[in-house]
């Protein structure tokens, strides 16, 4: 640790960085920052900086707003789009109790809690994310910037620009990129980051939306995460890739399985299938969310696990030949407008019960789940996916394993902060109701 500081204390000096940003979020995933100049830097390092949070959603009360920053100097980056006229670098933080410990609220200390709790089986979690978004014209309506569609060549035009400008921007800050093309939905587009462990990735996709959202306002556009912004297209999804290593090795391989799947592998996906309903709030936080999780348009609907069925939810993709060693599976409900500190706590929680409890796991899907009817997909076991918030936070709210995962500080705001955005929605007087009902009632 100590060599960490001194190469964030050296490197500021020599790069001549007139400020340095520290960063967090709040329970719903929200960006905060404020900055310091480097005369603060090394007491920040070694001591944290001291700021208000009770105006943070879902931390502390006003009678005990006093809060600690503390940086974690592993993320220290220059931020590229500063210039080098006066440079800016970042560090993500921890948030602390005054008292120094570690304070219940704060996302990243969530999944660190619940990484510990893995690292204590023996097991790491990585996790690689592919992040679906759309551009357009203004963030007052979504115009889109083209009409192509899924793996098309957009080369020379805006948008091609924009995602090789937004490439580039993460690699400066550290971030490798694995894939990036044009998806489905008019002007909507993916990039997929590189493999790496879940609290360097939930970093880098906080830092991912940030950088996709400057290039796009830097050439005019904008750039969104919203779920499902046009009626009638796809929407986004951030499908999230995962495994467990033991040392160096893939604790969900096994060789001699004709899955490719051992028993570890297995017992994940049953723990992720079964306790899908109730993780769903978190991996799907938003109203505009379950506009997304419909049939017709790519995303799962229904509890179930398959190699090569896109209507699943639980993917088992086939390794290339010759890296058979890198299974891992592929959870495809989440959305890129998650909080992803939570988001990859309750998937971790909810694999980890699996193995713990020897969870069996469901005959694969063959069929097109979308195609069968209900009593087929009853007699098969075929679960559905919540409906809507309300459905998924009623039965989050009665999930033991979402609120030992999440924390009592959480999970209680994380219903609260919920079900007041649903009380709103229910009273909001909607377009469609007008159209459909003012001039025939």
């Amino acid at each position: 640790m100590r060599q960490q500081l001194d190469y964030v204390l050296r490197t500021v000096e020599e790069r001549g960085v007139r400020f340095v940003r520290l960063w967090f979020t709040d329970v719903l995933g929200f960006l905060k920052s404020f900055a310091i100049t480097p005369a603060e830097l090394e007491s920040a390092l070694e001591e944290g900086m001291t700021f208000d949070g009770s105006s943070i959603q879902g931390y502390s009360r006003v009678q005990e707003s006093d809060m600690l920053a503390v940086p974690d100097p592993n993320t220290f980056e220059i931020v590229p789009w500063r210039g080098d006229d006066a440079p800016v670098a970042r560090m993500f933080c921890d948030i602390q109790n005054l008292s120094g410990e570690p304070f219940d609220g704060d996302p990243r200390y969530v999944l660190k809690r619940n990484l510990d709790r893995a690292r204590d089986k023996g097991f790491t979690f990585y996790t690689s994310p592919d992040m679906e978004f759309f551009y357009f014209r203004s963030a007052e309506s979504p115009e889109p910037l083209d009409h192509a569609g899924f793996f098309d060549l957009t080369h020379g035009d805006m948008v091609s620009d924009l995602r090789k400008q937004t490439i580039l921007m993460l690699e400066a800050m550290g971030i490798p990129v694995e894939y990036s093309f044009h998806e489905l939905g008019p002007s909507q587009h993916e990039i997929d980051l590189r493999y790496t462990d879940a609290l360097t990735m939930a970093d880098n996709v906080m830092t991912f939306r940030l950088i996709v959202k400057q290039v796009a306002q830097s050439q005019g556009v904008y750039a969104t995460f919203m779920p499902k912004p046009i009626q009638g297209a796809f929407g986004s999804g951030m499908h999230t890739h995962l495994s467990l290593f033991e040392g160096d090795v893939n604790a969900f391989h096994d060789p001699g399985d004709p899955y490719g799947l051992s028993q570890v592998g297995k017992h994940f996906i049953a723990g992720l299938l079964r306790h899908a309903g109730e993780i769903t709030a978190v991996t799907n936080q938003w109203i505009n969310s379950y506009k997304r999780l419909i049939i017709g348009y790519e995303a799962p609907t229904y509890v179930c696990w398959a190699r090569n069925n896109e209507s699943a939810l639980v993917r088992v993709p086939i390794p290339k030949r010759g890296k058979e060693s890198s299974t891992r599976i592929e959870f495809r409900s989440p959305d890129p407008a998650c909080n992803p500190y939570l988001a990859f706590s309750v998937m971790l929680a909810a694999g980890l019960k699996g193995i713990e409890e020897g969870y069996d796991l469901p005959p694969e899907a063959t069929n097109n789940i979308y195609e069968m009817t209900p009593e087929e997909r009853h007699a098969e076991g075929i679960g559905s996916l919540p409906q809507s918030l309300a459905e998924a936070l009623e039965i989050m709210e009665s999930s033991e394993l979402v609120a030992e995962t999440l924390g009592e500080h959480v999970f209680e705001y994380f219903i609260k902060n919920k079900r007041k955005e649903w009380s709103e929605y229910t009273a909001y007087v909607t377009p469609f109701e007008l159209d459909r009902y003012l001039g025939t009632l």
